[in-house]
């Protein structure tokens, strides 16, 4: 049997329904949540179970282990109920939990479920999150290390029918001496160094820490000083779930300043041409390329639209701009902040980062591409320069 824990006990507490856990090393965030979804699924029949992370590898080292090693020490498991294949255990009620990855779409966009579990969500994209919760009919449980802001913060915490707690190390006192001797060196590293300072916030302490494997790291906030001088705007078409942006960019001195003027959802071509009169927005505007349509009824309202500059690489090349550039971002700009803290680079299965960024979390950022791409080019020798 397990020991009831003070983790344990403040699971059990969440009593809304979507349950999300904010945590740090060892806190016992997946092996307080998967007991509950298994007594749940014995007392219920017909209960059926995701367990959703950002790859079956990932999976296989974490919550399934996890699970199989509390159905065993329980005495609940059944080798004949296991599928190895498709990873699902069902119970002799009808019950079932269900392990996949956001890497097979098929299962995202497929059957309804009654509870959804996603496990480390900081590495799964909120659109992947939002087509498993509206398939989903009963509670929500999403548990992360705190690395950087990120969707779990901005779309789920702060809903009405969300509790949101923290947990770290000293809630789990089932944890060995020997693992808490060895969280606690941290305590005292983080005074040498920046990299323990954020490591010891983040994995001990429980909380918000600046992210691993950050696109764009070099940049700073700044009031739009009255002698910087507006270069164009770039814009990001969105409606129902993702906002359409419009960021500005300055030139400073020797440097180039990103200014937040619209974050907005279900905007309307026409919606979005009120706003730039009311915000007195005049200069030339470098909008989405895909969105040609809306380009085109933009310019009938009389502005100056233009489609960016898209080629093979033009992500990652325009992350490189700005990443190459000494870079501010002013004060109220707050989504772009929030983005630039939150937008990452992909992994490999084997967690290695490669040159792709995560295509999430990106709106304002996508808008700042376009306008910085249009004032620095490559010319052939890939060299760049300013306009």
């Amino acid at each position: 049997m397990f020991q009831t824990t003070t983790a344990i006990k403040k699971l059990h507490a969440l009593t809304k329904r979507k349950k999300v856990i904010q945590g740090g090393t060892s806190a016992g965030k997946t092996f307080g949540i998967l007991p509950i979804l298994i007594d749940r699924c014995i007392r219920n029949a017909n209960t059926e179970t995701s367990v959703v992370s950002e790859s079956v590898p990932h999976l296989r080292r974490g919550a399934i282990k996890d699970f199989l090693k509390i159905m065993m020490s329980t005495g609940r498991y059944r080798d004949n109920q296991w599928n190895r294949s498709t990873l699902k255990y069902s119970f002799t009620n009808g019950s079932y939990i269900e392990f996949f990855s956001v890497e097979q779409p098929d299962k995202l966009r497929g059957a309804r479920r009654t509870v959804l579990y996603v496990n480390e969500a900081n590495n799964v994209p909120f659109e992947a999150y939002n087509q498993l919760a509206i398939r989903t009919s009963g509670d929500i449980w999403i548990d992360f290390n705190p690395t950087a802001n990120f969707w779990a913060h901005k779309e789920v915490a702060n809903q009405s029918d969300a509790d949101f707690i923290t947990l770290t190390y000293l809630d789990n006192e089932a944890l060995p001496d020997t693992i808490v001797q060895e969280i606690e060196v941290a305590k005292e590293k983080a005074k040498t160094s920046e990299y323990w300072s954020n490591w010891w916030k983040v994995y001990g302490l429980g909380q918000i820490g600046s992210l691993e494997g950050v696109c764009i790291k070099e940049w700073q906030e700044i009031e739009l000083p009255t002698e910087s001088r507006l270069l164009c705007y770039g814009m990001d078409f969105g409606y129902s779930n993702d906002p359409t942006t419009l960021i500005g960019l300055y030139k400073y001195n020797d440097a180039y300043i990103f200014d937040e003027v619209i974050y907005k959802t279900k905007l309307l071509n026409i919606d979005i041409s009120e706003l730039l009169k009311a915000n007195d927005i005049t200069e030339i505007i470098y909008a989405d390329s895909a969105e040609p349509k809306s380009i085109a009824e933009l310019k009938t309202y009389k502005h100056k639209v233009m489609p960016c500059t898209k080629g093979k690489d033009s992500i990652v090349f325009g992350i490189n701009l700005i990443n190459q550039n000494k870079i501010y971002i002013t004060s109220r700009s707050k989504n772009l902040i929030k983005e630039l803290q939150s937008y990452t680079w992909m992994k490999d299965r084997e967690g290695n980062t490669i040159n792709k960024p995560i295509d999430d979390f990106n709106h304002c950022i996508d808008a700042a591409r376009y306008a910085i791409s249009s004032q620095l080019q490559t010319p052939n020798k890939g060299k760049y320069f300013i306009r």
